[in-house]
């Protein structure tokens, strides 16, 4: 049951910000698809004791690789898909509660979550843009590979 509400929760986070970012109206069921995918893959490595840095580096991957796919797939741009499809994974909690620390004086633990949201911050960036690295290289490859037949 735990993972059913995960899914719906996240599938209703990620369409609702796409309606706050002004997705067009026909892609909001499938930003709430590429938020629940990467959301359940947190969860799925989460539950099986991985790292949650890791967990959210992987995640953020595969929410960026649907975001390129959907783009192709409806002719719409990826950033419609990857930032609405991200939100799920963004440490907001873990940020307010170190900044509530801060405020009580709790300084060890307000820097160690700190440190935390900051280093799951940066693996949603270098997961985003992994995948538009391998994206591009697989381009250049295919470019390359065109222009050879071409000779």
């Amino acid at each position: 049951m735990l993972i059913i509400e995960q899914l719906v929760t996240s599938f209703i986070a990620a369409a609702a910000f796409g309606i706050i970012f002004n997705a067009p109206k026909q892609s909001l069921f499938k930003c709430g698809i590429v938020g629940m995918l990467g959301w359940i893959i947190y969860i799925v490595m989460s539950f099986n004791e991985a790292d949650t840095v890791l967990a959210t580096l992987l995640a953020s991957f595969v929410v960026a690789v649907i975001s390129q796919v959907f783009a192709k797939m409806y002719k719409t741009p990826v950033i419609i898909f990857s930032v609405a499809g991200i939100i799920p994974l963004v440490p907001g909690g873990l940020a307010y509660d170190a900044m509530r620390n801060f405020v009580q004086n709790d300084y060890n633990a307000a820097i160690n979550l700190a440190a935390k949201a900051f280093m799951i911050s940066g693996s949603i960036a270098i997961g985003l843009i992994f995948s538009e690295v391998i994206n591009q290289v697989i381009q250049n490859a295919k470019v390359n590979a065109s222009a050879r037949r071409m000779r």
